[in-house]
């Protein structure tokens, strides 16, 4: 990945230098966006064994909207299921950080405190703000994909917000360039250093919030709304994008989908903005999700053309 900014190919929409080209693809991309999350859904009988058809229409939604939802049957709990359907749709290159189990996939439920959980957000039941995940990796291990597997809901509340980041860099660019351009450069956001008992646990990362792929063809977002444990660069130039940004995350102006996932149900994207809401647990059937991140896109969503609206083929 390169920052925006950097030499990209002819007609890439994420060039500042080429307005034609992003005009072009900003219509594209406003005219084919998710309305509501039924937008977003497809019914999978099988999500281990996908049918050409259910394989095509997650490509497809995730190639439009950097996503897709889909709905299965309830299961017994088995991480293969997240593994198996990644696979289907191009993601490889598992990450696994140090909170997975050996296979690579997280479980996201409420941490006792024995497993070393505890501290981290996800791992409890309070509400965490827009973010994309792994906001805070080195660039050589950004993640590009996920797929987020639902075995229980909670008995109440954990609603998710879904938001794709190519809406958000819009609503930036339209705004005033300079917040793309403010986002974009190399030292605009740093994670500070994480210690434990044994030392530094993970190093501070600095990087941008916006990103391409080397031919500019699809675009990577990092970005946090937390307010502790982050420092932005301190210019007026990315303060202002950054304020800008937060507050129209907040505004009705963001077309946030918001939804419960069920039992069965799931989310497989391209890394978009989510967020989730405070829950409560059942104590006899707690909140469970499976998590599992990597460093591919989901095959065949790079589009970013007009012409490029139906990347998947049958089988």
């Amino acid at each position: 990945m390169t920052a925006v900014l950097s030499p990209v190919a002819p007609a890439s929409p994420f060039d500042l230098g080429d307005d034609l080209a992003y005009r072009v693809w900003r219509t594209w991309k406003l005219a084919h966006q998710a309305l509501r999350v039924d937008d977003l859904l497809v019914e999978v009988a099988d999500p281990m064994a996908l049918t050409p058809d259910e394989r095509c229409a997650l490509l497809a939604r995730c190639a439009r909207c950097n996503m897709a939802l889909y709905q299965g049957p309830a299961q017994a709990a088995d991480t293969a299921v997240t593994r198996a359907l990644g696979r289907q749709l191009g993601l490889q290159r598992l990450d696994a950080n140090w909170l997975a189990d050996e296979d690579g996939v997280s479980h996201i439920a409420v941490s006792s405190g024995s497993d070393g959980a505890g501290g981290f957000i996800p791992y409890t039941d309070r509400a965490i703000r827009w973010h994309t995940d792994g906001y805070y990796h080195p660039g050589a291990r950004r993640i590009e994909g996920m797929v987020l597997h639902c075995v229980r809901p909670a008995a109440e509340g954990g609603a998710t917000a879904l938001l794709d980041h190519e809406l958000a860099y819009i609503a930036l660019r339209d705004a005033d360039p300079a917040f793309v351009r403010a986002l974009a450069a190399d030292d605009a956001m740093t994670i500070p250093e994480r210690a434990d008992a044994q030392g530094v646990a993970r190093a501070a990362q600095t990087g941008p919030v916006f990103s391409t792929s080397a031919n500019g063809a699809s675009l990577h977002m990092r970005y946090t709304a937390r307010t502790r444990s982050i420092e932005w660069k301190a210019d007026e130039a990315t303060r202002a994008a950054v304020d800008f940004l937060a507050r129209w995350l907040d505004s009705d102006h963001a077309p946030v989908l918001r939804l419960r996932l069920a039992a069965g149900m799931g989310l497989v994207s391209n890394n978009v903005l989510h967020d989730r809401a405070a829950f409560v647990d059942d104590p006899a059937r707690p909140r469970l999700l499976y998590r599992a991140r990597y460093l591919d896109r989901v095959s065949g969503a790079a589009a970013t053309k007009p012409q490029e609206t139906a990347p998947c083929r049958a089988g």
